[in-house]
């Protein structure tokens, strides 16, 4: 893939933001082994129905396309159907929204069946208002187009079959969560009067998570310095003396204008942030823009319905910041965040007994129950 990318801004986004959010997608691509070639950001106030852009800066795309020998052209944004369609036509290569693109990292990371039958899913929601004039094919679906009916347009039978799809991955989404909610039971059951917190840990992708969670609990999961470098929910446990019993379960990361057919796919998964008594809000704060993304997954969590919910914050990987664990206490970070926030180093294994403190001392004000 060989991209260039397009970003708009106006009344309600900032110059300065619409370029951070470019510099994000620059990552998005690389992860899907991609090479930007270059970007272009337009000010706009209102999207172009045709285009998104305008007529005037469709043309210079289409220059810049010819001139960089690039592939495909990659929207910040979320295009409708007709937008793609226009689009393909005149710049003559392929055309990818946010969406699109984040969907793509999606399929190439899921592992484990749940989140496969997740992904599936999404990019069948995203697919299904697109058929209109596209002429996909879907042999990926398996079986058959079966027998049209006298008249039938074959868009309309493309229609039938993916909605019968989405049914049945829907179907076994829930026998899987219904699993999910038993083996949930078997956890939390007390042994030896010990008391079960709860703890969901969330955060923006690659604020360091799963390094986190091995760190607490010693699990092994793979962790990569990549965007959404794993998609499967995973629960583990560290007993704490003398009678608390954590469990943590690192959930996949967040990002800005994540997909709503994501959102709306993985909440079988995401249903652990709804079960969990507390959340451990992981940070990157060596990105400049920590604060943004603080504000992503507060956002993300009212959606879950998860924002009533107690949060510690982890603010990681501040080695990355200072050169050893005394000087993390000079550090400002946590004044601009309101509640328990603590420095930590997950990958120096920095300030995590001051970590499991703050979230036990949140669990003795919830009064867990045997």
């Amino acid at each position: 893939m060989r991209a260039v990318l397009v970003g708009v801004w106006g009344k309600e986004v900032s110059k300065e933001f619409c370029k951070e959010s470019i510099k994000e997608l620059k990552a998005l691509v690389k992860a899907v082994n991609g090479k930007t070639l270059g970007y272009i950001i337009q000010k706009r106030h209102n999207p172009d129905q045709r285009y998104y852009i305008g007529e005037g800066k469709a043309k210079e795309i289409k220059e810049i396309v010819r001139g960089t020998k690039a592939d495909t052209v990659i929207f910040d944004d979320f295009l409708t159907p007709a937008q793609v369609s226009n689009l393909e036509k005149f710049l003559q290569v392929r055309v990818l929204d946010r969406t699109d693109l984040v969907l793509e990292i999606f399929s190439r990371r899921a592992r484990t069946k749940e989140a496969k039958l997740q992904v599936e899913l999404a990019k069948l929601m995203h697919e299904l208002p697109r058929l209109h004039g596209k002429g996909k094919q879907l042999s990926r679906l398996g079986g058959g187009l079966g027998t049209r009916g006298p008249g039938e347009q074959e868009r309309e039978v493309r229609k039938r079959l993916i909605k019968k799809r989405i049914h049945k991955i829907k179907q076994e989404l829930e026998e899987i969560k219904r699993r999910r909610r038993e083996q949930r039971k078997r956890r939390e059951r007390p042994e030896n009067g010990e008391k079960i917190l709860r703890v969901a840990i969330v955060g923006y992708t690659n604020a360091g998570k799963s390094t986190l969670m091995n760190a607490l609990t010693k699990k092994g999961i793979f962790t990569a310095n990549m965007p959404f470098a794993t998609l499967d929910t995973r629960t583990s446990v560290r007993m704490v003396y003398p009678d608390y019993k954590l469990l943590f379960t690192d959930t996949v990361g967040f990002i800005r204008k994540l997909p709503p057919e994501l959102i709306e796919s993985f909440k079988a998964t995401l249903e652990e942030v709804e079960e969990a008594d507390i959340i451990l809000h992981v940070v990157d704060v060596s990105d400049e823009g920590w604060l943004d993304y603080v504000n992503t997954v507060k956002e993300i969590l009212k959606e879950l319905n998860a924002d009533d919910k107690p949060v510690v914050y982890a603010l990681n990987k501040a080695d990355k910041l200072v050169e050893n664990e005394e000087e993390i206490n000079y550090l400002p970070h946590p004044a601009f965040i309101e509640g328990d926030a603590i420095l930590v180093s997950a990958e120096k294994r920095w300030n995590l007994d001051k970590l499991l403190q703050k979230i036990l001392e949140k669990g003795e004000k919830l009064k867990v129950e045997v």
